[in-house]
């Protein structure tokens, strides 16, 4: 399966400006053959903590904009979206949409509490494994990354982790680092999206970028660098089953 990470731009607190910036790179992705197309974290506003400024209801125009690219272009299209549930509480939420207009959600476990996070997102309590097209996708939202026993309980049952993030330039050396450690530690393929540019009002906050597909070996089939871009690669749940078999490290897991 073709799958495409969009390393995009985000303008801050700017959802309009934001999906017309990346509209054309869902469309270029669609036209080369892309089954699976990823965005960044909070992709249409940036990783605002003003929930209320920023949280849409579930089927908000941020939703409805993944919707609308994955139906007309019969592709899955996958990134977070701030919404706010009937009960009022923000949640950074990973909303996966299918061809057929269907959605699924996997809420952030991990707020990020160095920036606040958890004062103003609620944390989820599942995990979310997809079949996509006989690919098991399991999805994960930036911080989660750095909490490997979550990706080990999913490790039997998922032939790509997903994660996407907002994911700064000062610690870029652990966003390269972890992707390849989720990866060799559970044999399975790990696709890494992160945003570039500058965040925040001030814009004190970059981002490099380095989204990156890895293989169950842990090499990097695909990598960006720190500019926008549409990052292309392979996945074959085949190529999992094969790792697996000559190497059986997941049933020594005690």
């Amino acid at each position: 399966m073709k799958v495409v990470a969009i390393q995009h731009d985000i303008v801050w607190e700017d959802a309009p400006a934001t999906r017309a910036r990346v509209g054309p790179m869902i469309e270029r992705a669609a036209d080369a053959g892309a089954r699976l197309i990823v965005l960044a974290e909070m992709y249409a506003t940036g990783f605002s903590m003003r929930a209320e400024r920023i949280a849409e209801p579930e089927g908000g125009p941020n939703e409805r904009f993944l919707i609308e690219h994955a139906v007309r272009r019969g592709v899955w299209v996958l990134a977070s979206i701030a919404q706010r549930g009937a009960d009022g509480l923000a949640r950074n939420v990973a909303v996966l949409a299918a061809p057929d207009g269907s959605t699924h959600r996997y809420v952030k476990i991990h707020p990020f509490t160095l920036a606040g996070e958890h004062e103003h997102y609620v944390r989820g309590e599942q995990w979310r494994t997809v079949d996509v097209e006989g690919v098991r996708v399991s999805l994960f939202i930036c911080y989660d990354l750095r909490f490997a026993d979550e990706f080990w309980a999913l490790a039997e049952r998922t032939d790509l982790y997903v994660v996407v993030a907002n994911w700064p330039t000062p610690r870029r050396e652990h966003w390269r680092t972890l992707l390849a450690a989720r990866a060799i530690e559970n044999q399975a393929y790990v696709l890494g999206v992160n945003r570039v540019g500058a965040a925040g009002r001030d814009r004190a906050i970059g981002h490099s970028g380095e989204s990156a597909l890895l293989d169950p070996m842990g090499r990097a089939l695909a990598r960006a660098d720190d500019a926008e871009t549409v990052l292309f690669g392979d996945v074959d749940p085949a190529r999992v089953a094969r790792v697996r078999a000559e190497f059986p490290f997941l049933g020594d897991r005690r």
